[in-house]
């Protein structure tokens, strides 16, 4: 549901928590300062790989490396001797790729994080499956060949997402190094019925600034309104005892709201620095305009306008939410839905108040489904209506991930039940009603199973 930024990004740290003369200007802990240091010099070194490192002035082999030295030296400055746990793993998780059988290479990978998991996967559907019992995307992605050392360690460890992601495919990767990626992208364009005799050159620079601006917003948010509503503010006696129900409710909601400029910064920071090396490039949309958002992880407007659990998801953490359907829900022979969040709190950590809001995000997710199925269609009948509709909708969206998340970034076991009863469980309870009273109706459009090649071909047969 929710990815947490890189531990240097969170309030709960406690590593480099000593004393620096900007940290203690700033009010936030030297980590973080040294978190936001790496990523503003990674978008240094964004600018100069594509300037003076690009695919028309260098080798592959070049590009490779550079981003891999710089990555290192990153998570090194980050993380100081953490970074070990890190190195030790990618290397063990290569040793199993080149020993592991093609059709077994995507289990003993699962025990690292998204970017080895994607691979593993890739590479099992490159080399372990048919062809025609892949789905269209699947088969698009899949690695033909177990890649060498050097790729591995560069789609791994590049400077610009082993700080903060986003994740991305091992192809694509692959493409923006060797420099095929923004063309491949532009050769399903009709270029010369627009008037053009070549191929374009988009340039990145005004999505990076634009996502610059993003970012100093969010910060300055981060350094003023999480700082005067904090989640500590949900465990004080006010809240909890004093406070009605109504309140609660509300104040629950400016504290989430507050929570959020942090992964804000974090996420669109990062995708500025894939953007400004030239990768991240997704097309041209329907207007003629280029479009730089392959890799973004989050659509602020979506998230802020959303009128469904679901579409909050879609849109909060994209390339973590991709994952996850990609590895859990589209391939697993039953329960996706609990499977994949299930699969999600384990990847997030062991603090209980991940458990909490996964599972209650199970519920939730089941109980708004239901509701849709039920009762949508009698609300488009007329503008009115659906107007009314998404503003109820928007209303119990915003409430409800409100209440469902404040346990992953309350972390704690005792604050977590606090709270809840403070607000009665009611959401447990309603969602637990609906799930059990109303019907369950199909939906209109089961896109779980993504077509294979092996399907459509019998289809036109």
């Amino acid at each position: 549901m929710a990815a947490e930024p890189p531990p240097s990004l969170s309030y709960r740290t406690t590593g480099s928590t000593c004393l620096h003369p900007l940290s203690e200007l700033l009010g936030i802990p030297l980590d973080q300062v040294n978190f936001v240091a790496c990523q503003l010099f990674a978008l240094c070194a964004a600018f100069w790989f594509r300037s003076y490192l690009s695919p028309g002035k260098t080798s592959p082999d070049v590009r490779h490396a550079f981003a891999t030295i710089f990555g290192i030296y990153f998570v090194i400055f980050c993380f100081g001797w953490y970074s070990v746990h890190l190195f030790v793993l990618v290397l063990m998780c290569y040793g199993i790729m080149v020993t592991a059988s093609a059709s077994n290479i995507h289990r003993p990978l699962m025990i690292v994080t998204q970017k080895i998991t994607t691979l593993a996967f890739q590479v099992h559907d490159g080399l372990g499956r048919k062809a025609e019992d892949l789905s269209t995307e699947q088969y698009r992605l899949a690695v033909k060949a177990k890649p060498s050392f050097l790729e591995y360690v560069s789609y791994l460890l590049n400077f610009m997402s082993v700080i903060a992601g986003p994740c991305n495919n091992f192809k694509e990767y692959i493409a923006f190094i060797e420099g095929r990626h923004t063309h491949m992208k532009l050769l399903e364009v009709n270029w010369k019925g627009k008037g053009f005799h070549s191929l374009p050159e988009p340039s990145p620079t005004g999505a990076v600034i634009h996502k610059l601006c993003m970012t100093l917003v969010s910060l300055l948010l981060f350094l003023t309104l999480t700082k005067t509503f904090p989640v500590t503010c949900l465990a004080d006696d006010w809240f909890v005892h004093k406070a009605n129900f109504l309140t609660r409710l509300c104040y629950l909601y400016v504290v989430m709201q507050a929570s959020k400029p942090k992964y804000y910064f974090a996420w669109t920071l990062a995708d500025a620095v894939n953007n400004a090396a030239g990768f991240g490039f997704s097309g041209v949309d329907k207007n003629g305009n280029f479009c730089w958002d392959l890799l973004s992880n989050l659509n602020i407007w979506k998230i802020e306008t959303a009128t469904s659990f679901k579409m909050y998801l879609e849109n909060w953490n994209i390339q973590t939410a991709t994952w996850l359907k990609r590895v859990c829900y589209e391939r697993v022979p039953w329960h996706p839905t609990v499977l994949t969040f299930i699969l999600s709190a384990l990847w997030h950590g062991v603090y209980p108040g991940y458990y909490f809001t996964f599972l209650t995000g199970i519920l939730v997710t089941l109980a708004a489904r239901t509701v849709r199925n039920n009762y949508r269609h009698y609300f488009l009948s007329s503008k009115a209506l659906k107007v009314v509709y998404d503003i109820v909708t928007w209303a119990v969206t915003q409430l409800a991930v409100s209440y469902t998340v404040a346990p992953f970034v309350m972390l704690a076991v005792e604050p977590t039940i606090s709270l809840y009863k403070s607000m009665y469980f009611y959401l447990h309870i309603i969602s637990l009603l609906i799930i059990l009273f109303l019907p369950i109706k199909p939906q209109a459009h089961n896109q779980r199973r993504p077509q294979t090649l092996n399907s459509v071909k019998k289809k036109i047969d």
